[in-house]
């Protein structure tokens, strides 16, 4: 049996690969290679002493290991977690997790590994930010070469327009099939820049849809906001360099902002074939961001030159141009029931642990007694919006 019913297509747009300390050193060009630190896992579950011993393993999992998560069965998902996951760094064995999982599709994100890539400095030198980056479109390339029900991920920064333009050429040519941006402003830059315009315009043509996902942007608020004189509080994982419970609260502010300012500035009404999602950022601020957006594109249309251009009311727009992923743990019917049914995508969040251990049930009983359309639209037929070549037939 595999985890997800086979009565039905799933399409996963959120999955992980646990990157290796080499990950993207191993891909990088030889002259900024020395310029790259390795992968590090200090604000993660996982410890050194595991990292270090899958290293000196030749970088794979023991038999012994393969086999006890094979031997899981269906309950691969509910036990089988970060970089001891079956298939978090290996590709073959990411074959066989997909067998056991049951997905037809699934998108596959970095989770280390784009630290250098989204550095928010400014004043990290361009031959850096952009080495790294190929580096992990390199390595993402060849995890997902093998297995077509693997989508690949690539990383662009939007810093430089020009290298971002070429860099999105590069992965476009290397099969990966989405393009993770950051959800913050382009170096000294609005995501909507004209200098970006070309950028957006060929990612249009390309078919391929961009993405937002959590790390995309700084995880946690400015200190200042922690400051209460109180003892600090721990984040989730019981440290405190994670998502805290105020940064928890306000994660949604961010990818609200780039999404609005893109929706306002006119970008995906200039570049109508444009897609996009936002992915692990939670969607329980979708109903709301929609309706602000078209009570204030109505209202300041009236002052704002750009705004009173626009030809479609918010709603229509990003009904039409956008998805998100909601976490397990919200309630998915309520969502479909306050917006719409056609925006909402299933993700499993493989291997993280804040996937939960069964995120199908849990996306059910919060589905209830909604319609066999909604229930295929959130499972299937939202995400092949998206992708369109993707159907498994």
């Amino acid at each position: 049996m595999t985890y997800a019913p086979s009565s039905r297509a799933f399409y996963d747009a959120d999955s992980h690969i646990m990157e290796l300390p080499n990950f993207l050193i191993d891909y990088a060009d030889p002259a900024i290679r020395d310029q790259i630190r390795p992968v590090n896992y200090s604000a993660s579950l996982v410890t050194d002493e595991e990292v270090d011993a899958i290293v000196a393993n030749g970088s794979k999992h023991t038999v012994a290991h393969v086999e006890a998560q094979v031997a899981l069965g269906d309950q691969l998902i509910a036990e089988s977690k970060e970089i001891q996951a079956l298939g978090a760094f290996d590709r073959d064995d990411r074959s066989v997790a997909m067998d056991m999982l049951g997905f037809k599709k699934q998108l596959v994100f970095a989770t280390h590994s784009v630290v250098t890539p989204f550095h928010p400095s400014t004043n990290l030198p361009d031959d850096v930010r952009y080495g790294a980056t190929r580096a992990h479109n390199r390595a993402m390339s060849e995890f997902v070469a093998n297995d077509s029900r693997l989508m690949g991920v690539a990383v662009v920064p939007l810093n430089n327009p020009a290298l971002a333009v070429a860099e999105l050429e590069f992965a476009l040519q290397a099969g990966l099939e989405a393009v993770w941006v950051p959800h913050m402003a382009a170096g000294e830059r609005s995501p909507s820049h004209v200098d970006l315009h070309p950028f957006w315009e060929r990612l249009a043509d390309s078919g391929r849809p961009f993405v937002l996902h959590v790390g995309g942007a700084p995880l946690q608020l400015d200190p200042v906001w922690t400051n209460t004189g109180r003892a600090a509080v721990r984040d989730w994982m019981g440290g405190g360099e994670n998502v805290r419970s105020k940064d928890m609260a306000v994660m949604h502010q961010g990818p609200e902002t780039f999404l609005s300012v893109l929706l306002m500035d006119g970008i995906f009404e200039k570049f109508p074939k444009l897609r996009g999602a936002a992915v692990e950022l939670g969607a329980g601020w979708v109903p709301a961001m929609l309706t602000r957006l078209d009570w204030v594109v109505r209202s300041w249309s009236r002052v704002d030159q750009y705004l009173a251009e626009l030809k479609r009311i918010p709603n229509e727009t990003i009904r039409e141009q956008m998805a998100f992923t909601p976490f397990a743990f919200e309630d998915i019917g309520m969502l479909t029931d306050t917006s719409y049914d056609d925006i909402y995508l299933f993700s499993s969040d493989y291997p993280h642990v804040e996937g939960g251990k069964d995120p199908i049930g849990r996306f059910e009983k919060s589905l209830g007694d909604r319609s066999e359309r909604v229930r295929t639209n959130f499972y299937t037929e939202n995400f092949l919006k998206l992708f369109p070549d993707s159907r498994v037939h």
